[in-house]
């Protein structure tokens, strides 16, 4: 039961990620005040249910790597989902993380 909790403030924080902006799982850990949570943000992201409507495809890997293609539905199905929403990507499939991560901090969360 201690995972519902603490997913279900995953989602509150991923529902707020702007379109053309991606957070990182262990940004997102850090701000929920559990930097070394980044696992069990991934695990939350992994078990969204499709109820929920939220923008999970935004949540990558701090080198701006993709998930697994299994993910999304197709090996590039995220990283589509990113283009059309004007994420800019490097030529190494990766996001261009200055330019495109989210800046939300742990400071505006507890405001």
């Amino acid at each position: 039961m201690k995972n519902n909790k603490f997913f279900n403030r995953v989602y509150k924080i991923v529902s707020q990620i702007p379109e053309g902006k991606v957070a990182t799982y262990g940004q997102i850990a850090a701000i929920l005040g559990n930097p070394r949570a980044a696992r069990v943000v991934g695990e939350a992201m992994r078990r969204t249910p499709d109820y929920l409507d939220i923008p999970s495809h935004r949540v990558i890997s701090k080198d701006g790597a993709m998930a697994p293609g299994y993910a999304f539905g197709g090996e590039d199905k995220q990283q589509e989902m990113l283009e059309k929403e004007g994420v800019i990507f490097k030529r190494n499939g990766c996001v261009d993380m200055q330019k495109c991560l989210w800046s939300k901090t742990v400071m505006e969360e507890n405001e």
